[in-house]
């Protein structure tokens, strides 16, 4: 299946992971940063993931989360590993939220 967005959603994704790991090792995430990233996760979750990847995709994604959640609780001493789970998260969280969302939806229809 095509995916909506053309390449939209891919360049998305690759745009808001190399904002979120610079922001996090030469910023902070500021209120400007987390909306960036948090767009770009709300458009990859609409653009970016088909039906059949949506099982793959809420999988890794909620590793991710998880992995990225207990890491900062365990490397948040580093500063700087810990920023960049944190902007990591802020543009994963939103895809998943979208993605999870239209599986119930889906669910739900049938």
């Amino acid at each position: 299946m095509a995916k909506k967005g053309g390449g939209v959603g891919s360049w998305a994704f690759i745009i808001g992971i190399v904002v979120a790991v610079l922001v996090g090792l030469f910023g902070t995430l500021s209120s400007l940063w987390l909306g960036i990233l948090v767009v770009l996760g709300l458009i990859v979750g609409l653009l970016n993931v088909t039906g059949s990847e949506t099982n793959n995709f809420l999988w890794a994604t909620v590793a991710l989360v998880i992995v990225s959640a207990f890491g900062r609780n365990v490397l948040g001493t580093i500063s700087v590993l810990g920023s960049v789970l944190d902007a990591i998260m802020a543009l994963v969280v939103p895809a998943t939220v979208i993605v999870a969302l239209k599986a119930v939806y889906g669910l739900a229809r049938h």
